[in-house]
């Protein structure tokens, strides 16, 4: 995992989940080598989504996440943090 002073720099994006156009949710990276994932994936690290009509996929996890001390990349670089093409980088089960 990437660290700088021995802190574990983990990583949060909004993505779409199917294609550019598409309702972005919170995609999580959780080391330099491993392509975003959704924050679904990660069930350790997950809280319950807020019961808002229309309200964002993950935005309680990031508050908790963001508190925690992660890093929040931009979605429009999110390409330059991940080995493999976002859309490309997985399978969603759910």
């Amino acid at each position: 995992m990437l660290s700088y002073k021995g802190v574990c720099m983990r990583r949060m994006c909004w993505l779409s989940k199917s294609g550019e156009n598409g309702e972005k949710i919170l995609h999580l990276q959780t080391a330099p080598n491993e392509p975003w994932r959704p924050y679904t994936a990660f069930r350790q690290f997950t809280v319950p989504d807020y019961q808002i009509p229309g309200g964002s996929k993950g935005w309680a996890t990031y508050q908790k996440l963001l508190k925690a001390g992660w890093t929040l990349v931009p979605s429009a670089r999110a390409n330059e943090f991940s080995p493999l093409n976002t859309s490309d980088a997985y399978v969603d089960r759910e």
